[in-house]
């Protein structure tokens, strides 16, 4: 099959009409082509930062952990590449752990949890063929402190989130781990570290994207390769777990034909080069059509790299020019926005995190009727007046997603039809985060907070129950789209 292929000096490949195999070869030959080992390749430290009191690790150490938790993968991970770093470096063992503690908090249904183990199985299977040791854990913050300690590990490397609850879990790890063991986190997540682009809230979009244009051609560079690890070691006293699901407050159903795990984040990434990508920002926002990119699942999960997808998109600027600068702008500049505001924002999920002029025009029109309100249930199983609103919702219980456009009018409504602003953020947060496999992150706050509360927004004409928030009515969508082909096709579905 002829193959268009597109490289750059970072070491991306996109390929059109290219079999899904040699697309996976190439980007393996591009990580290659930037060393033999991540002790050859300019690792920019910047990607780090010291949580500990110590930097030095002591020579009688006996291996180095990689605490994973946002970044699920084993490929494209800079956590995961300085972690070998550093145990090349010291000539030790290199131990990779995920703990279910606080995984089955962040992912309380069967439908998270399920694509959370199954994308683990594919991190073990990966650790094996890296002859690195993983372990799925029962283990506390506290726990896994003590387990570093028996094991005498010499440095624990960890992830990055902004989010309140594993920052607290983090809090507790590093009061209780030895004081002589370095503790790194590093920023796989972003593509320019959340602490090196902003030391602050940005307002919004436009005064982030001068930072993030300044730091790219630093940041956006291609991976080295994983190498396989020369060292071997075993952990003792483990907590080991049997990768089931747990226990779940709402038995939500899983997702038909959704697989979890690299390679099939990297068949939705080859098929949206190929089939999708020409239409974004032209045709996408129509919830007709399946014009979208569909990578938040994998993206969410940690299972592929923002900064992959970076590198593979923009790779085919010269043919779709329009399409991969309007992808790289949502991809990463509204994306990183959203980790930044939650970064420096302790109030991301509720009103107080909305600014002055927000909380006030929601304040002042608290009290204005409603002409429609709805409990938490009725929304739930999309029992509204509303039937755009309805198709919408069942789009998220049956796929647990929602397209970008119709998200926020499903949000913005909610606002609606409840007795208050409070009301609104509480069921739009409970239902993203329940129903949404792209839920309970930075964009799924933002999302919510922006529709309801004007994050990164502006004042707007003012109106009943918005004030000045931003509003939206089914007429416009009615005028752009085709919104009944939209509803038909999630009316007509059992959900």
């Amino acid at each position: 099959m002829s193959s268009l292929k597109l490289r750059d000096a970072n070491g991306s490949i996109a390929m059109k009409l290219c079999d899904f195999d040699e697309f996976l070869f190439e980007i393996a030959q591009s990580r290659k082509s930037q060393g033999d080992t991540i002790l050859k390749f300019p690792f920019n430290k910047s990607r780090c930062r010291i949580l500990s009191k110590t930097t030095e690790i002591i020579e009688s150490a006996k291996g180095v952990l990689y605490w994973m938790s946002r970044d699920c993968r084993i490929h494209d991970n800079w956590a995961l590449l300085y972690a070998q770093r550093l145990a090349l470096k010291n000539k030790q063992p290199l131990y990779v752990c995920f703990t279910l503690f606080e995984a089955y908090y962040q992912y309380p249904t069967r439908r998270h949890q399920r694509f959370l183990l199954d994308g683990l199985k594919c991190v073990d299977e990966q650790c094996k063929s890296i002859n690195v040791k993983f372990y799925l854990l029962q283990a506390s913050p506290s726990n896994l402190a003590q387990l570093v300690k028996e094991n005498n590990l010499g440095a624990v490397v960890c992830d990055f989130t902004p989010l309140k609850q594993p920052c607290k879990w983090l809090s507790v790890f590093l009061e209780k781990v030895p004081f002589d063991i370095p503790v790194i986190q590093v920023d796989a997540h972003n593509i320019v570290p959340a602490w090196i682009l902003s030391d602050k809230q940005e307002v919004m979009a436009r005064t982030l994207r001068p930072k993030i244009n300044k730091n790219l051609p630093e940041y956006l560079t291609g991976f080295p390769e994983v190498t396989k690890h020369p060292y071997k070691g075993k952990l003792i006293n483990i907590p080991l777990v049997e990768p089931v699901i747990q226990k779940v407050s709402w038995d939500i159903p899983e997702i038909p034909d959704i697989k979890a795990g690299e390679r099939e984040g990297f068949k939705m990434l080859h098929t949206f080069l190929q089939e999708r990508l020409r239409h974004y920002g032209i045709t996408s926002n129509d919830p007709s059509l399946n014009q979208t990119s569909n990578l938040s699942f994998w993206l969410n999960f940690g299972h592929i790299s923002a900064q992959r997808v970076a590198l593979e998109v923009q790779s085919l600027e010269n043919v779709h020019k329009l399409p991969v600068d309007r992808f790289l702008e949502e991809l990463i500049v509204r994306r990183e926005l959203a980790d930044n505001y939650c970064l420096y924002n302790n109030n991301y999920d509720n009103i107080k995190g909305a600014a002055e002029w927000a909380q006030k025009t929601l304040l002042d029109h608290a009290i204005d009727k409603r002409n429609y309100i709805y409990s938490r249930r009725e929304f739930e199983m999309a029992k509204t007046h509303d039937l755009i609103w309805n198709a919408a919702q069942k789009q998220l219980r049956v796929e647990g997603k929602i397209h970008g456009y119709m998200r926020m009018y499903w949000c913005k409504k909610i606002l609606e039809w409840t007795e208050s602003p409070d009301k609104a953020l509480e069921i739009a947060l409970w239902l993203n985060d329940v129903y949404a496999l792209d839920g309970n992150d930075p964009n799924g706050f933002v999302g919510v907070m922006w529709s309801i509360c004007g994050v990164h927004d502006q004042g707007w004409k003012e109106r009943k129950i918005f004030g000045k928030i931003r509003y939206m009515v089914d007429y416009s969508l009615k005028r752009k789209f085709n919104i009944k082909a939209y509803c038909d096709q999630y009316l007509n579905e059992k959900s």
